[in-house]
């Protein structure tokens, strides 16, 4: 099973799709005993989501199975000095106590740049040596850029990168970095692969911030019509055929959700990546959210 729970929504009102806001704390409950039973193994969360770390560790189900990954704060953009090297201590610990974990199989750096930066080996050293005590199964790395993955490589040895990949946003896959990380032993998670939601809705129900791509959007749509496939279904068929990812990550609202993507999971898609590899684009203002300007 790729799926992996992505669990912003749990600790914040995000996504462009969410209209339905935070995730109450017993539906998160019902989400995380449906994917314990289903076969989900990965958990993803982050001290900056808001309570979701508060909210896991309180619903999670007793003696689960769940592999947590976690990330670190934000750091100076400039330099790393000593104190923020115990900040990151200090908040990995409060992880632990949040998650009610002894714990945790990942630890990332929530920002990539956060390594580049004067003095930013200093956090990957101390990362190192909360694996060495045995807190953490791996250390890695949320990545936003081809440019980053470049300088990281060419300066630490990583166990886990997580990456956004989906069908608008194939730079990662066009440029031969899924390869280069697999040929190093790199476990790779795909993030945003609905794009916040993007993918899901409909074309002229976006905001005109989105006008540039409604078109392209539209051809999309028409496409997986005539193949009788839902937006869900396509988007993660398109990124579970990618065979260098190993996680798939989603973020759930609610169980409602969390069934259809289990089912979409295991809906074939014959012609899979080959078709919709077409509909890549290249305007980072539109793949990095953070960009968005509405």
């Amino acid at each position: 099973m790729k799926l992996g729970i992505g669990t912003a929504q749990f600790g914040l009102d995000y996504g462009i799709s969410n209209q339905e806001g935070k995730t109450p704390p017993a539906e998160v409950a019902r989400i995380l005993d449906i994917a314990a039973h289903s076969g989900v193994r990965v958990i993803d969360t982050a001290s900056l989501y808001g309570t979701s770390e508060q909210v896991l560790g309180k619903t999670m189900p007793p003696g689960h199975h769940f592999d947590i990954v976690t990330k670190t704060p934000h750091f100076s953009k400039y330099s790393i000095p000593s104190e923020e090297v115990n900040y990151l201590e200090e908040t990995f610990h409060q992880s632990l106590l949040n998650l009610d974990q002894s714990s945790v199989y990942g630890l990332l750096v929530h920002r990539a740049d956060d390594l580049l930066v004067e003095n930013g080996h200093l956090l990957m050293a101390k990362m190192l040596d909360l694996k060495q005590q045995g807190l953490v199964s791996k250390v890695g790395v949320s990545i936003y850029n081809s440019e980053q993955i470049e300088r990281l490589l060419d300066k630490y040895s990583i166990d886990l990168v997580q990456l956004p990949i989906n069908v608008l946003d194939q730079r990662f896959i066009l440029g031969g970095y899924l390869s280069m990380l697999k040929t190093k032993g790199i476990e790779i998670h795909a993030r945003s692969v609905f794009l916040q939601g993007l993918l899901l809705m409909q074309p002229d129900s976006l905001p005109n911030y989105f006008d540039s791509v409604k078109a392209h959007l539209r051809a999309y749509h028409d496409v997986i019509a005539r193949q009788d496939i839902s937006p869900i279904e396509a988007a993660l068929a398109f990124v579970n055929d990618i065979d260098e990812i190993d996680v798939v990550l989603c973020g759930i609202n609610n169980c409602q959700q969390l069934q259809q993507v289990l089912l979409a999971m295991d809906t074939p898609y014959g012609k899979g990546s080959r078709e919709l590899a077409n509909f890549a684009i290249t305007n980072t203002s539109i793949l990095n959210p953070s960009a968005w300007g509405f």
